[in-house]
């Protein structure tokens, strides 16, 4: 019987063991890891965390009264912050973060001041007062996109995920080269940039454009910046053989808009309701859009008059002349020198005009022509004692640049 009684305990122990083998994984009950959630340093789940803004007629001891510190505490404060924190820097719209005690919400432990995306003050009110100037990491992110033309630039670029800043930059880059009035449904591009991000999640902007290249009226126009003298504040652009982007006269005498006028010979006068030649080209664009000299001058004319409204003529050389029609507002005056890209005024509806718009006039040896058919030469090219640094530089990049497209290409068929 003792004999039985045992074999028959040991078969339920061993019965249990294998119950206990055969419970799955996933029926044991896991314990919950809870995140710690930080800002600025501080633990958010041991305080109250108030967010806000800095609006009209605030000041940091007006804030501070608002948490229970009299007069005496508030100026210990400002006495033992003044040399880290200026708060007459404290800017209205700009965001700061107050942590309370949890259990005694009257009880201000710090204030956080942001004064823009990447850095901020702590004022540390705990076991004594101490400030810090704090900055968030930055990392830098690499892109390389490729697209085509559907409508605008800018907007072709927000399809690829870019904000419109890099459309910006590229008018910038190619406006001596690329008409972006005239560009086309198909045309291509193709950029590298490198993107900052703030704390590797919040968007910063664009840090740099590496190289980049625009398919346009069938000629692929590269850019990739570089300095010639290495002591230089700002790069060039050039192309793929060397030559730089820069010409005398820009394409065009606003960075976004559309032609709504050519020139030519015999149009129908809007205004005037009879058929007269157009010497100019008309460029429709919401009013107070910027109107930039599109070479270097002195301001030969700076007026009004019925048929032009409020006017600028540049005169550039002895060759070339250019009139801009139509401001809103002028903002320069005769005899002063001008910049290439540098705002003459504001788009307008002044004068002979049935809606905002510049009208942009040419003239070559005192006649006025074309401005789109006219063809200028490039600024000095890269020199042959750079060009081996260059095209070690350039080469990498267009091959990228040529291999990405051809994917992309390829996997669109």
């Amino acid at each position: 019987m003792r004999y039985l009684a045992f074999i028959l305990l040991l078969t339920t122990f061993i019965a249990c063991k294998k119950e206990e083998k055969d419970v799955k994984p996933e029926t044991v009950a896991k314990k919950e890891v809870k995140k710690i959630r930080k800002e600025f340093g501080f633990v958010v789940d041991s305080f109250q965390v108030v967010h806000d803004t800095i609006k009209s007629g605030d000041t940091f001891g007006g804030l501070m009264a608002k948490q229970n510190f009299d007069a005496a505490a508030i100026h210990n404060i400002t006495e033992k912050i003044r040399d880290t924190f200026n708060l007459r820097d404290i800017r209205i719209g700009k965001p700061y973060t107050l942590f309370k005690d949890k259990n005694a919400p009257h009880d201000l432990k710090a204030f956080v001041y942001q004064p823009d995306k990447l850095s901020y003050y702590v004022i540390d009110l705990r076991d004594s007062i101490v400030v810090h100037k704090k900055k968030r990491p930055v990392t830098v992110k690499r892109r390389v996109i490729v697209g085509e033309i559907e409508g605008s630039l800018a907007g072709s670029l927000q399809k690829e995920g870019v904000g419109p800043a890099l459309a910006q930059e590229l008018s910038e880059i190619y406006a001596w080269s690329v008409d972006f009035f005239r560009i086309q449904k198909g045309d291509k591009f193709g950029v590298i940039i490198n993107e900052t991000y703030i704390s590797d999640s919040i968007y910063a902007g664009i840090k740099n454009i590496e190289g980049s290249y625009f398919e346009y009226k069938g000629d692929k126009i590269y850019a990739f910046p570089f300095k010639q003298d290495t002591l230089a504040k700002t790069y060039d652009y050039y192309d793929h053989e060397g030559k730089a982007l820069k010409s005398m006269f820009l394409k065009a005498p606003l960075k976004f808009s559309r032609i709504s006028s050519r020139f030519t010979p015999r149009r129908f006068h809007p205004v005037q309701k009879r058929w007269k030649a157009h010497n100019g080209t008309d460029y429709a664009a919401p009013t107070g859009t910027p109107i930039m000299a599109t070479a270097r001058g002195i301001v030969e004319k700076a007026g009004y008059t019925a048929g032009n409204g409020n006017y600028v003529k540049i005169w550039h050389n002895k060759t070339y002349s250019t009139q801009y029609l139509h401001m809103s507002k002028i903002l320069v005056k005769k005899g002063q020198s001008v910049s290439q890209g540098q705002i003459i005024g504001k788009v307008g509806s002044t004068g002979l005009a049935t809606g905002p718009h510049v009208c942009y006039r040419f003239w070559k040896n005192g006649v006025q022509v074309d401005a789109l058919k006219q063809k200028f030469g490039s600024s000095e090219p890269i020199k042959p004692e750079h060009m081996s640094r260059y095209e070690t530089y350039m080469k990498p990049l267009k091959k990228e640049l040529d291999s990405i497209t051809n994917l992309k290409l390829n996997n669109n068929k």
